[in-house]
């Protein structure tokens, strides 16, 4: 072999090598540290997980519409607050019924603002929350918009430094009990809102979203990562610099994505749905390294870093956010009656 010719089949071969990375540059979380938290009995659908400003939790919305606080194993749940303002107990407690939502509430997406130590909840009926340190009864920021009642508002983030909330509307024309029709319709009426606590407002950053979703903001507030979990893509929305106020999309997923969290580093959680036994494995095996991703963790420029696992049964078949807090993944659904814990 001539050396010139094997100096250019090396260096083919150096970008062949290259090309490659990053299908192996990501790690897969599997379920060997897994275990997992019980509810209640009855309740189901720990949909959102928080932990306060002193690191206690979890903090879960379930079914009934209560917000529940996890104690420790001898302690176990107790009830911390809820999100109906005229709640009954004895149509209420421990049910999974969603008929009875627009009367309990359905707490969606929930988050401390580690300055004030108050949790915001994003419940689907009862609009945009907040709560107390001590917990109780909730406050009303926000239930419409010009006029026209909320329907379906879904998830949540704050800055910190502003206070601006951070919050999505799934939907204008269908509430939370009805959401298959949104998928089936194709509604595309979702929206990314602000709501502003010096003003007490409301604006719309992004609309016209099908199925809009979970939202996460970046660690330096220059942008926002929302789902669209009708199409299984992830926007990016800037907040500030020369694209402010544009939105471009961050990534196509082979599934669709529902709460994203952002990690204490920066980087993005995003759970992914299954939809086992509604269109079968919807992912290529060889870009995700596993048959069933569950969640994807991506960095600020849409990287994958790792991928969880659900290994293809029944535990993780149906998850809504993947939490991590204290070299742990804490993992939610809107269906199982558990909260799912893997040792990263």
């Amino acid at each position: 072999m001539k050396p010139h010719f094997l100096s250019r089949f090396l260096f083919l071969f150096s970008l062949i090598l290259a090309s490659s990375t990053p299908a192996s540059a990501f790690s897969v979380v599997n379920l060997t540290n897994y275990h997992q938290i019980e509810l209640p009995k009855s309740v189901v659908g720990p949909e959102s997980i928080a932990f306060d400003c002193r690191g206690k939790g979890p903090y879960v919305g379930v079914s009934d519409g209560r917000i529940l606080k996890w104690q420790g194993p001898c302690r176990g749940w107790t009830e911390f607050a809820f999100t109906s303002p005229t709640r009954p107990r004895k149509i209420c407690d421990g049910s999974t019924d969603n008929t009875t939502e627009p009367i309990c509430g359905r707490p969606l997406g929930l988050k401390f603002n580690p300055k004030t130590c108050e949790l915001y909840i994003a419940d689907a009926y009862f609009g945009l929350l907040k709560i107390g340190r001590n917990g109780g009864r909730p406050q009303q920021l926000a239930t419409s918009l010009n006029g026209v009642p909320f329907r379906f508002l879904n998830a949540l983030d704050i800055d910190s430094q502003t206070g601006i909330v951070y919050f999505t509307d799934t939907s204008t024309a269908y509430q939370r009990r009805l959401w298959p029709l949104s998928i089936a319709t194709g509604d595309k009426t979702g929206r990314l809102l602000q709501y502003d606590p010096c003003t007490k407002k409301v604006t719309v950053l992004l609309d016209n979203l099908a199925f809009a979703n979970g939202v996460a903001l970046s660690k330096d507030s220059s942008f926002l990562l929302v789902a669209e979990s009708a199409t299984f893509k992830i926007f990016k929305f800037w907040l500030r610099g020369p694209k402010a106020h544009d939105a471009q999309l961050f990534t196509q997923l082979k599934r669709p994505a529902d709460n994203i969290k952002r990690t204490n580093s920066g980087e993005f959680w995003a759970a992914l749905n299954s939809r086992r036994g509604l269109q079968g494995n919807q992912t290529s095996p060889s870009l995700w390294l596993t048959k069933d991703p569950v969640g994807v963790k991506f960095d600020e420029q849409g990287n994958v870093m790792e991928v969880l696992d659900g290994e293809g049964g029944p535990t993780l078949e149906s998850i809504s956010e993947v939490e991590e807090h204290n070299g742990k993944l804490w993992i939610g659904s809107v269906v199982k009656s558990y909260v799912g814990v893997i040792k990263s």
